[in-house]
């Protein structure tokens, strides 16, 4: 029994090791667990809570490597399944000293993008308190987004479990703009909790002002009761239906050494803080420290905190 699931598509990552050469040039990688959602798995199991994540791997040394990875970071496995038709998505990733670095994904056609819908009547919802929704996985394929509707309707007959939604746009993952735009807004509306950035409030809905993305998703759906609003260094943007809407302050850091996974480091914060009883102040506060910590790692998941590490930081 856990308190938290999630479904994706978990990657093997090669991130080179010589800082500022293309991958063209690059000849030394180290080897990472990556995708979004494996790494708010990641990072939820890191502070201590039960966690399940939902996927389909290949039969090969990528997909063994990533059941290793996921059974070393205690995420239960009970809805992973395996296929020696497809393979496990890879991912090389580019080392810079400055700026977002560059990636290379070899997804198409993976063992996730051919997930079977029907796995998914197999979970026990008892004693999960917490479901977490990315808008990556939907995007994979049409089927995946068949499954993704699917899982949506099963949670929706637990109404004590909370939905956390991160849009986490991936245009090259879809047909069009337009497409995406419209199928992650209608996947957003089914979620209690979204947690947009401002870069994508502006592709979403044509705005960066935190408040009216906030306003624009709380007035959108019955369910969304609540939108947090990333702000990059300054912070997150808190609101709740019918309340007046609050920025919280972020964490300064000295030196950058990877952006990729801190938007999931900040979806570990918000989850495990409401997991804890915070409140969503006191949550996206913890989410800014672990988003924080995220962009001082090499990994896209190394940074995220212990407890304890979280605490210290948190203290200082």
């Amino acid at each position: 029994m856990s308190e938290f699931l999630t479904i994706g598509e978990p990657i093997g990552l090669f991130a080179s090791q010589d800082a500022d050469q293309s991958l063209v040039e690059a000849t030394h990688f180290q080897k990472y667990l990556a995708g979004a959602e494996v790494n708010v798995s990641v990072g939820v199991s890191r502070l201590g809570h039960s966690t399940e994540y939902v996927t389909r791997l290949g039969e090969d040394p990528i997909g063994a490597f990533v059941s290793q990875q996921l059974s070393l970071n205690h995420i239960g496995t009970d809805y992973v399944d395996t296929t020696a038709d497809y393979w496990t998505a890879m991912q090389f990733k580019q080392r810079v000293t400055k700026g977002d670095p560059g990636i290379f994904y070899y997804r198409k056609n993976s063992a996730a993008a051919h997930f079977d819908k029907a796995s998914l009547d197999n979970i026990d919802f008892d004693g999960i308190k917490m479901v977490h929704l990315s808008g990556i996985f939907p995007g994979i394929s049409e089927q995946a987004l068949v499954a993704f509707k699917h899982l949506i309707e099963l949670v929706h007959q637990h109404s004590t479990i909370r939905t956390t939604f991160d849009p986490n746009l991936r245009p090259q993952l879809w047909s069009s703009q337009a497409k995406m735009v419209s199928t992650i807004n209608a996947l957003a509306a089914e979620a209690n909790i979204i947690l947009p950035g401002v870069n994508e409030g502006e592709i979403l809905m044509g705005s960066r002002d935190p408040e009216k993305i906030a306003d624009f998703y709380l007035g959108n759906s019955h369910y969304t009761d609540t939108v947090i609003v990333k702000v990059g260094s300054k912070g997150a943007y808190v609101k709740v239906k019918g309340g007046q809407g609050s920025m919280v302050a972020g964490y300064h850091v000295d030196k950058v050494i990877d952006t990729v996974g801190a938007g999931d480091g900040f979806a570990v914060g918000v989850i495990t803080g409401l997991l804890e009883g915070l409140s969503n102040k006191q949550a996206a506060l913890r989410g800014n420290a672990i988003g924080s910590l995220a962009v001082q790692a090499p990994g896209d998941n190394d940074g995220y905190p212990t407890q304890a590490e979280l605490r210290t930081y948190q203290a200082k």
